[in-house]
């Protein structure tokens, strides 16, 4: 049986699953086919704490290597953060695609680091083996220029690289695909908003299968509310804690990215127990609920406005896909939009329709799986037989 290993880097972490190549090979000419089961997966996590975890990456590959059967191993795919415009599709890593990796990392200073070093321990362990990169960005690479382009001095973004790429790509690009299986019909004919809500959160617009709007921008930051990260505020925000609070800059990106959201406003990020909270009557907790559905909502709205006609919205992710009270308040009082949920349906389980029959808008639930995503586009790239609609576009 040959295999392909997928490897997903964190900081302090690496995420892992083996697949069967032959499952993955049959689902490169029906992008819309739903993940097969991996042969074995799991977490490796505090790597580099004292705690006794993994004292480095390479440590913590070396341990997952020992737990897997990798003979007949034909590729490792690796989940790479931040791609900037240069890479648009899963892409074979050598010396030079390392390099440009390594460049970005001013774009993704907390996510690009962990990826590389992953590359970097597996390229020296398999060295036989072809690597290959697939980015969380590149999804998003077919937005027009209207999408990605924030207003300012246009001279100053071209030369910092600013401007808006987005993330959680290879989610969308699944949960799209699986959205028109869903609903039978051709991906390329049906518009959807996909709704990734998880720890981190992000909307994207899907039009006839390519991205053309999503909330995550330079990066993962912008957008929804999130477990411990703001989304949007008014960038007067930062200026106003620098000045009148005195505050660092690396205390304001530290409050914003891992002191807000959900934490913030309730003191818990798990959406599990702003739910009990609020049951039980916590006005922090209620106010939470209140402003993470409300922010959904207006990304709703938004991007059925930019689409001009929609034929689903789907909740994937922690969050999306078993909480049901988010996704009706969520949704609560766009009818007239042609968007409700079925309490019965919306109380289930599995990847299902959520909606009434007769509404003209299907919403539906998906599980995401970000892993067969990457093993997809890896084992894509190495046999040459990645398909239209393989990367979601």
């Amino acid at each position: 049986m040959s295999r392909v290993l997928v490897l997903n880097c964190g900081s302090s972490s690496v995420k892992y699953r083996l697949h069967d190549a032959d499952a993955v090979r049959e689902a490169l000419t029906d992008p819309t086919r739903p993940a097969a089961p991996g042969l074995a997966g799991g977490l490796v996590e505090r790597i580099g704490e004292p705690d006794g975890g993994p004292a480095d990456h390479a440590a913590a590959l070396r341990q997952v290597m020992d737990q897997l059967d990798l003979a007949d191993l034909v590729a490792v795919g690796h989940r790479v953060v931040h791609g900037g415009t240069r890479f648009t599709e899963p892409t074979l890593i050598d010396d030079a695609v390392l390099t440009e990796i390594r460049d970005l990392v001013p774009l993704a200073p907390l996510h690009n680091p962990a990826n590389l070093a992953g590359i970097e321990v597996a390229r020296r362990t398999l060295p036989g083996v072809p690597q290959v990169a697939v980015f969380d960005t590149a999804f998003h690479q077919t937005m027009p220029e209207a999408a990605a382009t924030y207003a300012i001095d246009a001279a100053t973004a071209e030369r910092h690289q600013i401007r808006r790429y987005g993330f959680h790509g290879t989610s969308h690009a699944y949960v799209s695909r699986r959205t028109a299986a869903l609903l039978n019909r051709p991906y390329e004919e049906i518009n959807t908003i996909t709704l990734h809500l998880g720890n981190g959160a992000s909307a994207c617009a899907v039009a006839a299968g390519r991205s053309v709007a999503t909330s995550m921008g330079m990066s993962p930051l912008e957008g929804l509310v999130m477990g411990t990260r703001s989304g949007d505020v008014d960038p007067t925000v930062v200026f106003h804690l620098r000045r009148a609070a005195g505050m660092a800059v690396d205390e304001i990106d530290n409050l914003l990215n891992h002191r807000s959201g959900l934490l913030g406003l309730s003191g818990v990020n798990d959406m599990r127990k702003v739910l009990r909270r609020r049951a039980a009557g916590d006005p922090g907790a209620s106010l939470a609920f209140d402003v993470y559905c409300r922010r959904v909502r207006s990304y709703v709205g938004a991007y059925y406005a930019l689409l001009g006609r929609l034929d689903a919205i789907t909740f994937t992710a922690g969050v999306g896909q078993h909480a049901a009270a988010v996704r009706a308040e969520a949704l609560d009082g766009l009818d007239r939009l042609g968007i409700a949920v079925d309490p019965a349906r919306n109380a289930g389980s599995g990847d299902r329709l959520i909606s009434p029959p007769e509404a003209p808008v299907a919403t539906c639930v998906v599980a995401t799986d970000e892993e067969w995503e990457i093993a997809r586009g890896t084992l894509g790239v190495v046999t040459g037989g990645l398909t239209p609609g393989a990367s979601g576009r």
